[in-house]
């Protein structure tokens, strides 16, 4: 029964650092292609520009956008 167990805790273990694993490589994926995405004239720079031009009107937009999305589910 004490070899069951200790199996059973390394193969939780294995899985735990194979799921950690996949995470920090999807998190770096993420990264690079945020910071990708906010060099000048990427969406992400135009959207931040905007929202620091008319902070108001981007919330106000954004706000529909969101009523729009709610109301189509």
């Amino acid at each position: 029964m004490a070899e069951r167990a200790i199996d059973t805790a390394t193969d939780v273990s294995r899985t735990l650092t194979e799921v950690s694993a996949a995470l920090q490589a999807a998190v770096g994926r993420l990264s690079e292609a945020i910071t990708a995405a906010r060099k000048p004239g990427m969406p992400l720079a135009t959207i931040s520009a905007i929202t620091r031009e008319a902070p108001l009107a981007s919330l106000f937009v954004a706000f529909l956008f969101g009523v729009a999305i709610a109301r189509r589910r």
